[in-house]
């Protein structure tokens, strides 16, 4: 059996190499759209929709907002579809299991960058299903890959967060494409190159993944794949009659004492609803930031294309450090582990206690990083950079996290999948946020900065209202035992 022992130990470090390495290069690609539509512009796509208007001083300039706006619209949808989807992905998750649902947002992923790869300027429109089909691919990639973490008992928040992470960072193979493309490699030849890497992921999902999920907590002698399976097998038939009869009243005189929250009360709990709003008003603020980042680099560069590019380069390569920001959520949420608790605290109380830092700072980022970007200075927007990617590692991987350690794992990707669809529906607003600049404000995006700023004022309730929850568990706690 030792050997068995060292081939699970090689198999879940594949496992979690690999995931990263996934989440990496494929899951979140879509966040990576301004550098997208800087190749874009660059091969003609929606580039009907620019038209010759007269400038300030009276000469003809081209303009482009009409082509502004169909990117935006583009990232809009494909960003809402990331989220909203997830929903069906958890369900599907839930239900059917690892394999099937790996299966299914693999070929998402494949016909989106297909689409890509024969599109054109003159078919442009074909980018809306084309981004929306990768975003959808990608998100089942990342929900299937979170429950890694469970591998890894002590570290799963932090493995949890990590992966988020590289979800954000994944975002800079658009910058790679971009780097690629200017070096003389044509955008079709990328998007058929990202095709073919599926074949990696079906693999994957064959020899590093169980059918259904990975529990938590973990089981004893838990194995997965084919090979250690079968001898694990071999040694449970051997003994059955003693072993699994003993195994059998240990789970049914445990059963009794843990009850878990049904799926209605999770929805329903205060902890849920505010994990919603604090996921929304922060998630609205970097959707906005992304899909109107190029328009915005235009006007405060004067639309010199080298500044634009400078910056865009800037914005992507910050992108890149998202898995090394994420684990710092991650320890923050794990740091519980290492601590004694106190006399009754349960392991679940223990963990929302450590959640309250991590909600916390992550609503202060996002407050420092809207006010940043909604003052008009381009130098100060290389350190907008910087807290936009701490905050979207803090906030993906903290929602993640906490989802994991507040309610039941049963219930872990219909919660997931629901609060990124509420919250999706909620993000369709950066599109009129994005038309009422355009139209009412005459593209001045002060006064639309200045109420998304305040709207994130609200996401500071969250830490306040688990910290609320944590004292009245330890009050009654206290209570128990007097």
């Amino acid at each position: 059996m030792p050997d068995c022992h060292n081939r699970l130990g090689v198999r879940q470090g594949l496992t979690f190499i690999t995931g990263l390495v996934e989440c990496l290069c494929f899951a979140g690609i879509i966040f990576g759209w301004a550098s997208l539509v800087f190749v874009l512009k660059t091969d003609g796509y929606f580039n009907y929709l620019c038209v010759n208007a007269t400038g300030t001083n009276g000469s003809q300039v081209l303009d482009c907002s009409g082509q502004d706006e169909q990117f935006s619209l583009v990232f809009t949808i494909a960003s809402f579809m990331n989220n909203f989807i997830t929903v069906a992905s958890g369900f599907i998750f839930d239900h059917f299991g690892t394999t099937v649902a790996r299966l299914l947002g693999i070929a998402f992923h494949t016909v989106g960058t297909l689409m890509v790869t024969f599109s054109n300027s003159g078919l442009s429109l074909l980018l809306f299903p084309a981004l929306s089909f990768i975003a959808v691919g990608g998100i089942m990639l990342l929900i299937t890959n979170m429950q890694v973490g469970n591998l890894f008992g002590g570290r799963r928040s932090t493995v949890i967060t990590l992966y988020n992470g590289a979800f954000d960072s994944s975002s800079a193979l658009f910058f790679v494409i971009k780097l690629v493309y200017e070096s003389g490699i044509s955008l079709r030849a990328c998007f058929l190159f990202l095709s073919f890497c599926s074949i990696i992921h079906v693999l994957r999902t064959v020899f590093l993944f169980p059918r259904t999920f990975i529990p938590y907590p973990l089981p004893d002698h838990y194995s997965y794949g084919f090979s250690c399976s079968k001898l694990y097998a071999a040694k449970r038939s051997m003994n059955a009659s003693s072993h699994e009869t003993t195994k059998t009243e240990q789970l049914a005189s445990e059963a009794p004492a843990k009850q878990e929250k049904t799926l209605r009360e999770c929805v329903l709990s205060r902890l849920f609803i505010w994990h919603i709003i604090w996921l929304s008003v922060i998630q609205l603020r970097h959707y906005l930031f992304i899909g109107t980042l190029n328009s915005t680099l235009q006007k405060l560069t004067d639309g010199e294309p080298s500044l634009v590019s400078q910056y865009i380069n800037a914005f992507a390569f910050t992108q890149l450090c998202g898995v090394l920001c994420a684990p710092w959520n991650g320890l923050i949420m794990d740091r519980n582990k290492r601590k004694p608790r106190a006399e009754g605290m349960s392991e679940q109380e223990a963990d929302l206690n450590s959640s309250v830092l991590s909600l916390f700072l992550t609503s202060l980022m996002a407050l420092v990083f809207s006010i940043c970007a909604a003052t008009p200075l381009l130098p100060l927007q290389y350190f907008t950079f910087i807290m936009q990617v701490l905050n979207r590692s803090f906030l993906y991987g903290g929602n993640a996290a906490f989802l994991s350690v507040a309610f039941p794992s049963c219930h872990f990707g219909k919660l997931y999948g629901l609060i990124m669809a509420v919250s999706a529906v909620f993000s369709l607003l950066q599109y009129v946020c994005f038309a009422l600049v355009k139209s009412v404000l005459h593209g001045d995006p002060l006064y639309v900065n200045i109420a998304l700023t305040v709207v994130i004022l609200l996401a500071f309730i969250h830490p306040l209202s688990v910290f609320l929850h944590c004292r009245s568990l330890a009050s009654q706690r206290e209570k128990t035992h007097l």
